[in-house]
């Protein structure tokens, strides 16, 4: 067959060359073993915990490399798309950290670099010379079977038990002549652009893991489709060509495009490029049903798959990217352990340090990191977080702080710091409405109280202890007030004394100190309960007081 004649038939419009394209996208001059890595989305305007896991991961290997992390949209699929779908994955990236050094903008920007365009969408002519010129050297062709047949291969090879896909005697069009080929075009036949594989049955290939190693597969034997019938390219055949123009080193995508190697393998060799390195990162995984039950976080069932949950549930980023590298490095822990206060991105990263078998999403983990994190955050830092997160999510937080500025700087001493130590109570800024209601929605609706004392002693205790009450109190003077109202009413005050004989009394001066706590807060535990008092203030201690009698 004449494939040059063929290769003006279907690209007859295409004037650039190979020449042309390359020229426009030079090597990139970096130095020794900078990585340049990519994130890939496409705009659907939904943003997965795993793809900021991978992001993170990339952006960390270029930068500590001295590389280059870009973003390019794979905006293909235009059924998937959604309005403004690039800007909520660049502005949600950007509040957890990762920026990109190149790559596609938000609408109506400049991107940012010398190898876009960064939207495939916007590269279509980039691929049809890629494209043109394997046909030129036969290794692709039209293809102009219709769905119909294409289902009839289908149900032929499951019938049979055989590999699916079109190849071998399947692959029908791949011997039509040339003069064929021109009918088909004559007669407006809708058509695809078919790959003609050199692959053999029976050989294989290495895909050289950076994460897991060699893995043996078959090569791809199936003529895999380059272009749509709409001229626009799949997405194994794009990302080849713009993996390679962009001077990608290193890809780290998701483990389920392991089976995809030996197709993008073959594509780079036949096509003449230079294939970069793969890393096939596992899944991030939740127990479902059992201890040893395993699935993929879904969006479909788990909110904490969507970055946005952490956003409305009020997590610090920091504490969010600081335990995805947890889950993202066997090694880091040990790391953060021996520094403490050190920046992550002090921490090498090295991908054989990742897990090979899914990651596993643990909230309480996630809590618990988040927890160390505020507690080594300053107060007009958490001031200022908590007041920007409550703007947005947290209505009656955001009131109590609109209203009363300095209580809710005072607040944060209150529930930070135990006398200089600091506490680790907070987890997320949605927490606090939940567990210090007391203070930001004022009366408690309900009081736990220890029913070891009975009603009427309480009763008769709080009584007596607003009749003394003195707002000017300091702590000491308030913990003697205390002892004082309740030692006629049978509260001992003293501890050991106490311990040594507890049928001689009600309780002791801290059963006293747990009604106060009690009526004042609605629970059995709190920080400080004299600093509560001094934060709420004298009108509000004794209205809290009297409603509880």
């Amino acid at each position: 067959m004449d494939c040059k004649r063929l290769a003006e038939l279907l690209f007859g419009d295409i004037k650039l060359t190979m020449e042309d394209i390359l020229k426009k996208y030079p090597r990139r001059v970096l130095p020794d073993k900078a990585e340049v890595t990519r994130f890939s989305p496409s705009p659907t305007g939904y943003m997965h915990i795993g793809g900021l896991y991978a992001a993170l991961i990339s952006s960390k290997l270029a930068k500590q490399s001295g590389g280059v992390f870009y973003l390019r949209i794979e905006d293909t699929d235009k059924k998937r798309e959604v309005a403004h779908g690039t800007d909520e994955i660049i502005s949600s990236l950007k509040k957890f950290g990762v920026e990109f050094d190149e790559g596609a903008a938000a609408d109506g920007q400049p991107e940012k670099g010398l190898y876009g365009p960064y939207r495939q969408s916007a590269r279509g002519e980039i691929y049809h010379v890629f494209a043109k010129e394997l046909v030129e050297k036969g290794l692709a062709y039209p293809c102009f079977c219709s769905a119909e047949e294409l289902d009839n291969i289908r149900k032929r090879q499951e019938a049979e038990k055989l590999d699916p896909g079109y190849y071998g005697e399947f692959a029908k069009c791949r011997g039509l002549t040339l003069e064929e080929i021109e009918e088909h075009i004559k007669n407006k036949d809708e058509y695809v652009l078919r790959l003609r594989s050199p692959g053999k049955v029976g050989n294989r290939i290495t895909c050289r893991d950076m994460i897991r190693g060699n893995i043996e597969m078959p090569e791809n034997i199936t003529d895999v489709v380059l272009l749509k019938s709409d001229g626009i390219p799949t997405y194994h055949y794009a990302h080849v060509i713009d993996d390679f123009l962009m001077g990608t080193t290193t890809v780290i995508r998701g483990d389920e495009w392991i089976s995809s190697y030996p197709i993008h393998h073959q594509l780079f060799e036949v096509s003449g490029l230079k294939i970069p390195r793969y890393a096939h990162i596992a899944p991030i995984m939740k127990l479902d049903g059992g201890e040893n039950k395993k699935r993929k976080l879904s969006k479909r069932k788990d909110p904490e798959a969507s970055i946005q949950h952490y956003f409305e549930q009020g997590y610090p980023v920091e504490s969010v990217t600081e335990y995805l590298m947890t889950i993202a490095s066997s090694a880091y822990e040990e790391w953060r352990m021996k520094n403490p206060d050190a920046a992550m991105s002090e921490f090498k990263f090295k991908l054989e340090k990742m897990p090979v078998s899914g990651a596993l999403f643990d909230t309480d983990k996630l809590n618990s990191v988040s927890r160390d994190v505020i507690a080594k955050l300053d107060e007009d830092t958490l001031a200022k977080m908590i007041t920007d997160w409550a703007g947005v999510y947290d209505e009656t937080l955001a009131g109590y702080i609109a209203d009363s500025p300095e209580k809710f700087a005072e607040s944060i001493k209150l529930w930070k710091y135990n006398g200089k130590k600091t506490r680790k109570d907070v987890a997320r800024w949605g927490e606090l409405t939940e567990m210090f209601d007391y203070i930001y929605k004022g009366m408690p609706q309900s009081r736990d109280f220890d029913e070891k004392i009975p009603p009427e002693k309480r009763s008769e205790f709080l009584s007596a202890y607003i009749e003394n009450y003195d707002h000017s109190d300091d702590s000491s003077q308030w913990f003697e007030r205390v002892k004082q109202v309740g030692e006629p009413l049978g509260f001992c005050p003293n501890i050991k004394e106490y311990k040594a004989a507890p049928d001689n009394y009600i309780g002791s001066v801290a059963d006293a100190c747990g009604i106060l706590r009690a009526a004042i807060t609605g629970k059995r535990s709190s920080p400080d309960l004299y600093s509560i008092i001094k934060l709420i203030g004298e009108e509000e201690t004794l209205k809290r007081l009297r409603s509880s009698i």
